[in-house]
């Protein structure tokens, strides 16, 4: 796996709709091209009334319970953010405005990879600026009751997930890889989330998954696959949870480091992030000159 070297956007507007997983609402997101510097930026069309611009950056997270939402200091949300952000982590996208007309991204399959093959089909600019890694200097560790997360130094972004679940159909799953693109787009884009059958009515009576179906979600009811067409893969479930970390941790740009996750979430995904930039001496940013230097980035905009 080598390193980006540039940054990136995509080389024409792209556009998607469908329908919100749990708000069940239909919305429709037009991705732009933007400059250099920019980062990813959401625009909520559908207010006008206040600052409508939400930045990902892990510190405007305000929600991890079912899907990470973002929301910027007037009070906008935009929400769902995972499975995009993996797709644009695995393609290296840097920079992009995301007009959005609703709060939450459209499900569509319930996995990353519509998103995946609308960027490669309106295809992918290189920028004349280096791209700004976060290379781990030291580990980090947290947990939560039997959750575990950690992150440690490496020569690349390395994912090993494990998660344990009483149902039968899930179980014990543990899954390592390295998502440059083509890995993603072979091993984990089309993994679907999933949901428990008798997790289900609680959604619901959350006010949650009103958009939820099994044309946008792998149900499990303990033994059983409640989809006719099964799974995509034997392990689709940990390869999910893959999908979601690679997509979390693209809220602190591209990272250089091996991530260790146990029975993980949305919620630890977000504290191990938010644990790594609290501690200045375990990280700092890089660009990649050539495959075997690496150099100081402060001058590239955050």
């Amino acid at each position: 796996m080598n390193p980006v070297k540039r940054q990136s956007t995509l080389t024409s507007p792209a556009v998607c709709a469908g329908i919100e997983l749990h708000g069940g609402n239909h919305t429709r997101m037009v991705m732009k091209p933007a400059p250099i510097g920019t980062g990813i930026i959401f625009v909520r069309t559908d207010i006008s009334d206040r600052d409508n611009q939400i930045e990902v950056l892990p510190e405007n997270v305000s929600g991890v319970k079912n899907c990470t939402t973002l929301q910027n200091a007037a009070g906008v949300k935009v929400s769902t953010i995972e499975h995009f952000l993996a797709a644009l982590s695995a393609a290296g996208i840097d920079n992009l405005i995301v007009e959005i007309d609703g709060q939450e991204l459209p499900a569509l399959d319930g996995s990353s990879e519509p998103f995946l093959k609308l960027i490669e089909q309106v295809g992918i600019t290189s920028q004349p600026a280096p791209r700004r890694y976060v290379k781990v200097l030291e580990t980090v560790e947290i947990s939560k009751g039997d959750s575990l997360a950690r992150i440690e130094p490496a020569d690349q972004l390395i994912l090993d997930v494990t998660i344990d679940f009483e149902d039968e159909a899930i179980g014990h799953q543990r899954l390592e890889i390295s998502p440059d693109v083509r890995s993603f787009r072979d091993r984990l884009a089309s993994a679907r989330t999933f949901a428990r059958k008798h997790e289900v009515a609680a959604l619901y009576a959350a006010g949650l998954s009103k958009g939820g179906s099994l044309d946008n979600a792998v149900v499990v009811d303990g033994n059983k696959i409640l989809n006719p067409e099964g799974l995509r893969f034997n392990d689709e479930f940990v390869r999910h949870k893959a999908l979601d970390l690679l997509g979390d941790l693209y809220l602190g740009g591209p990272i250089i480091g091996r991530v260790t996750t146990v029975k993980g979430g949305h919620g630890i995904n977000h504290d191990l992030l938010t644990a790594l930039f609290a501690n200045p001496n375990a990280w700092k940013f890089v660009s990649i000159e050539s495959e075997s230097r690496e150099t100081m980035c402060d001058s590239v905009s955050a």
